[in-house]
């Protein structure tokens, strides 16, 4: 009964986000309070939702913190030089855009942390997506399948935990799966360049005399080379944003074709805001540096980290009060928009864990699977590993089911280094789970409804894993 309730109760709240029945909040709230209720169990539900949210509170702390330094970061123009570089080498063609989101998502992957990974690339591309008038689910989309294969660093959780629940080496998981992983990178690169084909042949080729930063009072001149001359120029400037038949993003600016539109493209790229800090440049990157270097050698936990960065960089480049406050102000609509999806997260992660369906609905999938597949756990596992990490959380699945599998694999002389290792093909679509905090960063800064990016993103990055699948089985590693 609770297996049924449990897929019938993700497979609702999926429904009605994707069909816009129900804001990802309301519905991470209300539906699991109403199916704690129909599994009879509705005089716990405080406090399974008390659980969840103090397993959850450091990580919604850590991303409130967060939002506010690189909000900060981005205010002060410390990616200003980023993106002109970006804008350089688009040159606004849509296929150098969508390749260059992936890349750039990739390499600010290495850190491990997926929403200071959103938080780059989002400050970065989305202008140039805004100004060109491109789809804003495909730079989401890209963004997050590339940050979910780098995920699988050592560093980035789920080989950690694989290795803490196997007890196994990280190193022994991971390397010999680089060959695997760096081909499901290189798929994403190709789905990337496929993806931005289609986005050329929908809004044409655009060239650019120089970085599009648009002076006040003054036109930016669009030089088009074929796709449709002054229509195209029309559309760049803050015309239809979707390609036909994907849907329209909230806040895109598709359809409006007005100059507002456009401005709000471009708006962290203006070189006379009054927020820049020029004198304190290095200071800033220096900080973000050494932020980033502490929160690899873990020297603090990462709420703590960021915590302090924001406290400080708020301090150095806006001593005065009044200025403090109105940058906070500013990113406050980020900050509460997303604090309040992982606490409404925890409501559903607090009821899946409490009531025991993500325990049936693991075993039950366990279960399932015939005994002649034994000699097959490997790739078992790592089939399993695309719905498993997405309907529940990386801890559930290593620390509750990965041991389970590895367990059933020895039993047919199957290596657990091979379980460990095809474990972590599904972490392309992981990273698109509604129980990831971090998603709710980059649909957030994108102004992409959850729906939206869902609808489009969960097809490639299920390809994308299978690729990852087919790879390290064909190269024997799994």
């Amino acid at each position: 009964m609770l297996t049924v309730l449990g897929f019938a109760m993700i497979a609702t709240f999926l429904v009605l986000i994707m069909m816009k029945k129900m804001s990802p909040i309301a519905a991470l709230v209300l539906i699991p309070a109403l199916f704690c209720v129909a599994v009879g169990q509705g005089a716990q539900l405080g406090d399974y939702v008390i659980e969840g949210v103090g397993k959850l509170a450091p990580t919604a702390a850590m991303l409130m913190f967060a939002i506010v330094y690189f909000g900060v970061m981005i205010d002060v123009g410390l990616f200003d030089p980023i993106v002109r570089g970006i804008l350089r080498f688009c040159k606004a063609d849509p296929v150098r855009v969508v390749v260059g989101t992936a890349v750039l998502a990739a390499i600010v992957s290495l850190d491990g942390d997926g929403s200071t990974t959103f938080m780059i690339t989002v400050s970065a591309m989305y202008p140039l997506y805004k100004r060109l008038g491109m789809s804003l689910v495909v730079m989401t989309g890209v963004a997050a399948t590339a940050n979910g294969v780098m995920n699988t660093l050592p560093w980035g959780g789920p080989t950690a935990r694989a290795a803490t629940a196997l007890k196994l080496d990280a190193a022994d998981i991971f390397v010999p799966m680089i060959p695997a992983l760096g081909m499901g990178l290189l798929f994403v690169f190709a789905l990337a360049y496929v993806l931005g084909r289609r986005e050329r042949k929908r809004i044409g080729y655009l060239t650019l005399d120089e970085v599009l930063v648009p002076e006040a009072g003054t036109e930016t001149v669009l030089v088009t080379a074929g796709g449709g001359g002054a229509d195209l120029a029309k559309r760049a400037a803050g015309g239809s944003g979707d390609a036909p038949g994907e849907p329209t993003p909230s806040g895109s600016g598709a359809g409006t074709g007005t100059d507002d539109g456009a401005d709000e493209g471009f708006q962290g790229l203006d070189p006379h805001r009054a927020t820049l800090r020029p004198k304190l440049y290095w200071f800033n990157a220096g900080l973000t540096v050494a932020l980033l270097t502490a929160m690899i050698l873990e020297l603090m936990p990462i709420p703590v980290l960021f915590l302090l960065g924001a406290a400080l960089a708020l301090t150095v480049n806006y001593p005065n009060m009044a200025e403090q406050k109105a940058r906070i102000a500013a990113h406050a609509d980020n900050v509460l928009n997303v604090a309040g999806m992982v606490f409404a997260a925890a409501v559903f992660t607090g009821v899946l864990t409490g009531t025991g369906m993500v325990k049936h609905m693991a075993d039950w999938l366990v279960g399932a699977i015939p005994e002649g597949m034994g000699p097959y756990m490997a790739l078992v596992t790592g089939v399993l590993s695309l719905p498993l990490t997405y309907f529940m959380s990386n801890d559930g699945f290593y620390f509750g089911v990965l041991p389970v599998l590895a367990e059933a694999g020895a039993a047919h002389g199957v290596s657990p280094l091979e379980i460990a290792r095809a474990s972590l093909v599904g972490q392309a679509l992981h990273m698109s789970s509604p129980l990831v905090p971090a998603v709710y960063v980059l649909v957030g800064m994108a102004k992409v409804e959850f729906g939206d990016h869902t609808r489009f993103t969960v097809k490639w990055a299920a390809l994308t894993s299978l690729v990852v699948l087919a790879a390290g089985i064909l190269f024997g590693i799994i």
